[in-house]
């Protein structure tokens, strides 16, 4: 059984940085699609970025965009997403999501009902 665990929400100032760590387990990796999704209260969760952990392909949503970066750590097993220049709207949930799949594009990606595990999530905040 596929198992995720995200670390490293906390509060920051806007302008600052914080790296998440996705611990997965349960499964050898290589042939997922490893993707972020954030939540803030009543709204949607959205896609942030997903990564093919066979090719290293990155994949981002246009508001995240420069400031964002996604990474994967083979020997650790581990995906990070570090943000930077954070601003209020990036508050929220984030959570990691896996996918044994390949070949498929961002639109796909994107899509949150696509991916067949998550994590519990943790909280960003970020002040202004």
């Amino acid at each position: 059984q596929v198992h995720l665990v995200e670390s490293g929400g906390g509060l920051v100032e806007a302008g600052g940085s914080l790296r998440l760590s996705c611990a997965a387990s349960g499964d050898t990796f290589t042939e997922y699609i490893i993707g972020w999704f954030h939540q803030a209260p009543g709204k949607e969760r959205e896609f942030v970025a997903a990564i093919s952990w066979s090719d290293g392909n990155t994949y981002y949503a246009g508001s995240v965009k420069g400031r964002f970066t996604i990474s994967r750590d083979n020997a650790k097993n581990t995906l990070y997403l570090q943000m930077n220049s954070l601003k209020p709207e990036d508050t929220a949930v984030y959570s990691c999501a896996a996918k044994r799949a390949v070949g498929f594009g961002i639109v796909t990606m994107m899509s949150s009902r696509w991916y067949d595990y998550w994590g519990q999530g943790t909280q960003v905040t970020v002040s202004s």
